[in-house]
């Protein structure tokens, strides 16, 4: 965030986010608790338009958003019903009756600045077979449905991991309502029957309700979801389709009565004939969902496909949601900035729509806006951001491309498809030397990548030779050592119990 060498900042930035929901009331509780002095935030949100809500799952990274707001984990926990999360398992996804989970952790240790993996794959590729799972503390607690929050030891030889949440969505907002405007936040009930726009700058300058007030403000945070009422509608902002390499258009989703036992500390991304099913085990219930591709599938056909799969009775109607995998070219505009669905979307596989809000969040404090907005502040947020949706969105399609399956259409499609010049240097990267393109920033680095690739049966020709070094029985017996460390580490863990709950 700026700050003047010169002077203390007096003039306060009229804030107008339009639209409630987890995108609308993070946004709003992240200005009121680190923003507070610079701005007055007003949010204006409509019962009649309703939210998404079915979003459940999320990454580590939520854990960082609600320590830097001081939102107490148990107190989190106890409202939203949440559990903990080491990771996604992943069913049939590379070959039928395959399956792996993508950790939230690292896998073994580096050695002389070699990451673990190649001295894996070397050993791999030299007849020694064993899965890398054995190695990632965090894949092993959740096979045995064990947590224990990580306490990192000066001698601990294990490798590290973190955790995440599933939590009930629809709860997510009115905790952080309630935390915003204890803050000075001003919410509104109202739906938006016009926006008023600057004639020579074309800036949003109010936003003019249905009942007639009239909100004017600095800058509009648009969180109207899918609709994008101010970046798509009014700005005309262009939308990049993305459904051709991610061709999930639907979704149906259900909640059940949880089955009796531990709670699963993981979610699970089941691969199905069009698509995929979710399962997130909540303290109270399980949420599921089919995701599909509705040219592959029917909407009646996917609705029974998921009730057939529950484990328990239904708990609502099956709820249908329609979308398109894409984004907007640019998510700051003018004086308007989406974050959420407002921006664009990349479909749930890898919990990651909580994960684009907070980081829209995150640059819009880096770049926070004088009244008068610069266009630096614009430009560097636009292209974080642009670099944020690409990533994912790569990482996405590998989990779909990197398949053998070809027993239906769906599946024979996403494996033959062409894909991103982005995606295919990365893998070509991958399967010649086992190199991860690295980054400074943004989701899903290393071991994510190594996750997926070596879970849906890529392992790569080469690896970097100074793996080679050791000798083949001293590094048997490192890496038996290791995995026994893991295990050991993973036995003195509990069973999963979330805060609150009854397993």
């Amino acid at each position: 965030m700026k700050r003047s060498f010169f002077m203390e900042r007096t003039i306060r930035t009229r804030i107008v986010i339009l639209g409630g929901g987890t995108a609308g009331w993070m946004t709003a509780a992240a200005l009121a608790a680190l923003a507070g002095p610079l701005c007055d935030v007003t949010l204006v949100e409509s019962a009649e338009i309703g939210i998404v809500g079915v979003g459940e799952a999320t990454l580590p990274h939520l854990r960082a958003f609600l320590a830097r707001l001081g939102l107490d984990e148990r107190t989190f926990m106890a409202a939203t019903h949440a559990t903990y999360k080491l990771g996604i398992r992943f069913e049939d996804f590379g070959r039928l009756g395959d399956r792996y989970i993508h950790p939230f952790g690292s896998y073994g240790q580096p050695l002389n600045d070699v990451a673990f993996h190649h001295y894996w794959i070397r050993r791999h590729r030299q007849g020694r077979p064993g899965p890398i799972d054995a190695f990632a503390t965090g894949v092993v607690a959740a096979e045995e449905c064990r947590f224990a929050p990580p306490s990192p030891q000066a001698d601990d030889p294990t490798p590290s991991f973190s955790y995440a949440y599933q939590f009930d969505a629809t709860l997510f907002a009115p905790l952080l309502r309630r935390f915003a405007c204890a803050r000075g936040v001003s919410g509104l009930e109202g739906r938006v029957a016009h926006v008023e726009r600057c004639a020579s700058s074309g800036d949003v300058r109010a936003l003019i309700l249905a009942d007639g007030r009239r909100l004017e403000g600095d800058l509009f945070i648009d969180c109207s979801g899918f609709r994008s009422l101010l970046l798509g509608d009014t700005l005309a902002e262009p939308w990049e389709d993305w459904s051709g390499w991610l061709p999930c258009d639907r979704a149906v989703a259900v909640p059940c009565a949880s089955p009796p036992g531990v709670v699963e500390p993981f979610t699970r991304a089941i691969a199905m004939p069009a698509g995929w099913r979710w399962r997130i085990p909540l303290q109270h219930r399980v949420g599921n969902g089919y995701v599909y591709s509705s040219a592959h599938l029917g909407d009646e056909e996917a609705r029974s496909a998921l009730l057939a799969a529950l484990e328990g009775p239904a708990q609502a109607e099956p709820r249908l949601l329609r979308f398109r995998a894409g984004r907007r070219r640019r998510s700051w505009v003018g004086n308007v900035v989406a974050v959420g669905l407002a921006s664009g979307f990349l479909e749930p596989l890898e919990s990651t729509s909580i994960y684009l809000v907070q980081a829209a969040i995150t640059q819009l404090l880096e770049h926070f806006p004088d009244p008068c907005i610069s266009p630096i502040d614009r430009q560097g947020f636009n292209r974080a951001i642009d670099a944020e949706y690409e990533r994912i969105r790569d990482f996405l399609i590998l989990h779909y491309h990197a398949t053998t399956r070809d027993d239906t259409g769906f599946w024979r499609h996403v494996r033959t498809m062409a894909v991103p010049d982005s995606l295919s240097s990365k893998m070509a990267l991958w399967r010649g030397a086992a190199q991860v393109e690295r980054y400074g920033f943004g989701l899903f680095l290393e071991p994510s990548w190594v996750a997926v690739y070596l879970g849906q049966g890529i392992v790569p020709d080469g690896w970097d030779c100074r793996a080679d070094v050791p000798a083949a029985d001293g590094l048997d017996r490192a890496l038996d050592r290791l995995a026994a460390a893991v295990r050991a580490r993973v036995a003195a863990m509990p069973h999963h119990r979330p805060p609150g709950g009854d397993a």
